[in-house]
């Protein structure tokens, strides 16, 4: 455990200040979780690289630095600026967070079926405290997790999604969150609850991004309850600033036939960690988790898996890529556990990774753990760099060395952006492969 001195000093006296602003609008059961939270983190500390699942990664530079509370500002963010990160012309709901703050200004309700809700979480604590009460902080747990720990107890805004029984939301959901440069580092602690009830269907994308120049840290949480026979398609786009830090929760429940498919896209960051965590909790479940990340200069990114096959006849896909250049580093460690009544599972799992440089490097960990007997499942990883005959037929072909090694590696990470459905998005993440590719990953 890093220890925390004048850090811990600086949590403590931001979350004293903030309990106090906010003791009049937080209800009395969620600031038991927050007290709560904060003294599991005060006792947790941050991970080190002695924890096995932080083996290879260091949050010291997080650790170290004296984050100030990021506050709302529009700052930067002008309309064209918005456009870059926005779905263009995709008729949708959108909702954009400043700083972990919801901005009205900035947002767009779209069209949404009777009963569905999609707002503002602070806002929704007046609204539907009951329902928050029974699914916020129920799935991600702050006791183990130090990250989710300090997220829970500064928790004060995110997106809230809720959609009734047999509701099907057409449109996608778009969930905005934007960070402003600013002179001090600053981090913003963004909370989200998704719950799907019976038979509901929607697609959400949860996009991160930034305005390059400053230092700040997202840490962000989102929790997802799929309820029985639902259909929830879900796109995460993470494009933050060069110099930001970003640490992600993800934590699913699944209920009975329900299906949940992610698409995880990590472009940006100095220093990435997203933690994703699916529990099939009902039989029939379906989960497909697809992922991709792009690491260049010296950024580092780590991807950790986890879906438990808690109830029998489930299946779940894991199909995760990632390409790294220059001095960049990445992991990937995914696990798939199988209970000991989970019969009939169907589980497979790929960690497929292109290795540019030779300075690049990749920690790669697929993992099975299986209590049951009669299961299919299989898992596997791959490392390697860009097929020599594959080069040598392109260039016979008349295509130059760049573009040929460029044509490869496009190749490589389309069969994940052919997966998103939105298609400004999957046009959005052509470009900006094409454009790194052509000059080299420097925009990584």
């Amino acid at each position: 455990m890093i220890e925390l001195k004048e850090e811990r000093n600086v949590y403590l006296s931001n979350f004293a200040s903030l309990e106090k602003r906010l003791k009049e609008k937080r209800p009395a059961w969620l600031r038991a979780f927050c007290k709560d939270a904060i003294s599991c983190f005060t006792e947790l500390g941050f991970p080190t690289t002695r924890d096995e699942d932080w083996r290879y990664t260091s949050v010291a530079p997080i650790a170290r630095t004296a984050f100030k509370p990021a506050v709302y500002q529009v700052n930067g963010w002008s309309p064209s600026r918005l456009a870059d990160v926005t779905l263009g012309e995709v008729a949708c709901t959108q909702l954009v967070f400043l700083n972990g703050h919801f901005s009205q200004e900035l947002s767009s309700p779209g069209k949404l079926p009777e009963g569905v809700k999609a707002g503002s979480l602070a806002s929704a604590l007046d609204s539907d405290g009951g329902l928050l009460e029974e699914h916020l902080a129920r799935y991600a747990s702050y006791r183990r997790n130090a990250f989710t720990a300090l997220n829970t107890a500064f928790v004060e805004d995110g997106a809230f999604v809720y959609l009734p029984k047999d509701a099907v939301v057409k449109e996608p959901i778009h969930l905005l969150f934007l960070s402003t440069a600013s002179k001090d580092p600053a981090v913003c602690h963004p909370r989200n609850l998704i719950v799907a009830g019976s038979s509901a269907q929607a697609t959400v994308i949860e996009s991160y991004a930034g305005l390059e120049g400053g230092v700040y840290f997202t840490n962000a949480v989102t929790e997802i309850v799929t309820g029985e026979q639902s259909r929830i398609d879900h796109t995460r786009l993470q494009r933050e600033s060069e110099r930001a830090f970003h640490v992600a929760t993800m934590e699913v429940s699944q209920h009975r036939d329900s299906a949940f498919a992610s698409r995880s896209i990590s472009i940006g960051g100095k220093l990435v960690r997203n933690d994703l965590n699916v529990l099939l909790n009902g039989e029939g479940c379906d989960c497909t988790l697809d992922g991709l990340y792009f690491a260049g200069g010296e950024q580092h990114v780590d991807n950790h898996t986890t879906i438990d096959h808690a109830k029998p006849h489930c299946s779940s896909r894991e199909l995760y890529k990632g390409i790294l250049d220059g001095k960049s580093t990445g992991v990937f460690n995914g696990k798939i556990i199988v209970r000991k009544d989970a019969q009939k599972t169907d589980a497979r799992q790929t960690n497929n990774n292109l290795l540019l440089s030779e300075e690049s490097l990749i920690n790669t960990k697929p993992q099975l753990e299986i209590l049951a007997d009669d299961v299919k499942c299989t898992h596997g990883a791959t490392i390697g760099q860009l097929d020599e005959e594959a080069l040598f037929y392109l260039r016979t072909r008349g295509i130059g060395d760049a573009a040929a090694r460029s044509l490869l590696t496009y190749a490589f990470a389309s069969e994940i952006i052919g997966r998103i459905r939105i298609q400004p998005i999957q046009c959005r993440l052509d470009l900006l492969l094409s454009r790194s590719l052509s000059k080299g990953h420097e925009t990584l």
